[in-house]
């Protein structure tokens, strides 16, 4: 294995110079650019972690440059974790423009073109889509007309097609635009600092990198249920499910870094080879490891079918075919309307060949020890193993080693995971994003339980899905609900 020479820095670290940057924000007036997008751009710039930048936001509602500033404004003072104060936001205010979509290619390219006179020379431009999937190739025929290709990137939102056939064209044909190295698929769990931890955790630590294998695992969970309903995203939901929503977007991408080879350095290209060879291991998700659900009351939703079979809820078991991980199965679960919203990473250590404490000690009883990564903005990883419980005699009991990121110095430097994303888009890094290859992969192995799933159970809105779900994971116990409480921070 090589690694870069001692006096080479790391491309994801370097101090590098960033250009500045055109923004073109597709669907600058949606949802997901209120609550996320805004916000975390405004962090950027008054923060100083941005290079100069513009943003051009277009949409399909009819607006100018004042009125998308004050939508700005009112969407990072209700979402912003950031507030800015006047100062800041009179610093943000005089970046933003906007101009319809419905004025075509020719005022999009003139509204790019006097922002990036505004900032000079050596501008790049980054087109963010956050627009729903069928508007997504009409954009990127645009962005074509407007003569906006060239010093560009592009970064798409899920989904990336719905099976093998449509991600294929779908690549396809942003291909015939964009090369490959200018595309950033991305997927917002990877950008959570959590995420970013087990890279650190495994790689870093010469504890626990020998025992990351087979011979000393026993399962992983892979557990992110929502208590969140579907409202009026039920129509556009009829299309996807649970599995092409969540699943090979975001479940899948979290295993690859759980379960991937070290990459020979840690940069872009040779992590994103690491994952890919975890999505090509993958074998085939077969229809009997699959447990589909759906919650009462689904049916009712405007735009949903009354004998709809959409999935709302998800488990599957898994296998990865390779030295590393043969018969060691990983356990995914996803769902709408469950009892808790959690995102957690659960690696399951096996137990002790033979005991010799009685009986009654209470070794066994909690299980076997758990490492556990909370993927929530904290992120919080928790160890628990047996200790002896104070006083006479031998009696075990569950303990645990807790770390979080809030109650470290450095707490109040954790990027939201767009934040994060966005800024490794202007650098050129794909470590954190997803590649065609890896998506085609990822569909090609879903084809099975595509072509044949198995019937939705139903489950009541505010539990933990089917009671399939038991059958599906046993011998073995899911970890949600946790059996004990995080330890609340001081």
């Amino acid at each position: 294995m090589s690694y870069p020479a001692e006096s080479r820095s790391s491309s994801r670290y370097a101090q590098e110079r960033i250009d500045p940057h055109v923004i073109v924000l597709f669907g600058a007036c949606g949802d997901l650019a209120r609550r996320k997008l805004l916000p975390g751009m405004a962090h950027l710039v008054v923060s100083e972690l941005a290079p100069d930048i513009r943003i051009v936001g277009t949409s399909l509602e009819e607006m100018g440059d004042v009125e998308f500033r004050e939508f700005a404004r009112a969407a990072i003072e209700e979402f912003g974790t950031h507030q800015l104060t006047a100062e800041q936001w009179d610093k943000f205010d005089d970046n933003l423009a906007y101009v319809s979509q419905s004025a075509g290619p020719d005022a999009l390219a003139a509204a790019v073109a006097q922002a990036e006179r505004q900032l000079g020379s050596d501008v790049r431009r980054l087109h963010y889509l956050s627009v729903p999937p069928k508007a997504a190739l009409p954009v990127i025929e645009m962005l074509r007309d407007a003569d906006l290709v060239q010093r560009s990137r592009v970064v798409m939102e899920k989904p990336f097609g719905t099976d093998l056939a449509s991600a294929i064209n779908l690549n396809a044909r942003v291909h015939e635009t964009f090369d490959e190295a200018q595309v950033f698929r991305i997927d917002h769990f990877l950008g959570k600092e959590a995420a970013q931890n087990i890279l650190a955790f495994r790689f870093a630590n010469g504890l626990f990198e020998p025992i990351w294998n087979r011979n000393f695992i026993d399962h992983i969970q892979i557990d992110i249920p929502e208590t969140l309903g579907l409202d009026q995203r039920a129509n556009f939901y009829e299309s996807t499910g649970a599995y092409k929503d969540m699943v090979v977007t975001h479940l899948f991408q979290v295993l690859a870094f759980v379960a991937m080879e070290p990459p020979t350095a840690l940069e872009p290209r040779a992590i994103s080879e690491e994952k890919n060879k975890v999505f090509r291991s993958l074998l085939p998700i077969r229809s009997k490891d699959v447990v589909r659900g759906q919650f009462t009351g689904y049916t009712d939703l405007p735009g949903v079918a009354p004998d709809s079979d959409t999935e709302t809820f998800i488990a599957l078991e898994c296998h990865l075919d390779n030295w590393r991980w043969a018969g060691v199965p990983f356990y995914l679960r996803t769902g709408k309307e469950l009892a808790e919203g959690k995102r957690i990473i659960s690696i399951a250590f096996k137990e002790a060949p033979r005991s010799m404490f009685p009986a009654n000690s209470g070794v066994g009883a909690a299980g076997p020890d758990h490492l556990t990564f909370d993927l929530a903005d904290e992120s919080k990883v928790s160890l628990s193993f047996y200790g002896k419980r104070p006083g006479p005699g031998m009696r075990l009991q569950k303990l645990s080693m807790q770390f979080s990121t809030g109650e470290t110095e450095s707490a109040g430097d954790v990027l939201e995971a767009y934040e994060r994303l966005i800024l490794d888009a202007m650098r050129g890094d794909h470590t954190l994003f997803t590649t065609a290859e890896g998506i085609e992969s990822l569909w090609d192995r879903s084809a099975e339980l595509l072509d044949d799933p198995p019937p939705v159970k139903p489950y009541a809105p505010g539990t933990w899905g089917p009671n399939a779900i038991h059958q599906l994971i046993a011998p073995h116990a899911w970890r949600l609900p946790f059996e004990r409480e995080w330890r609340a921070r001081k």
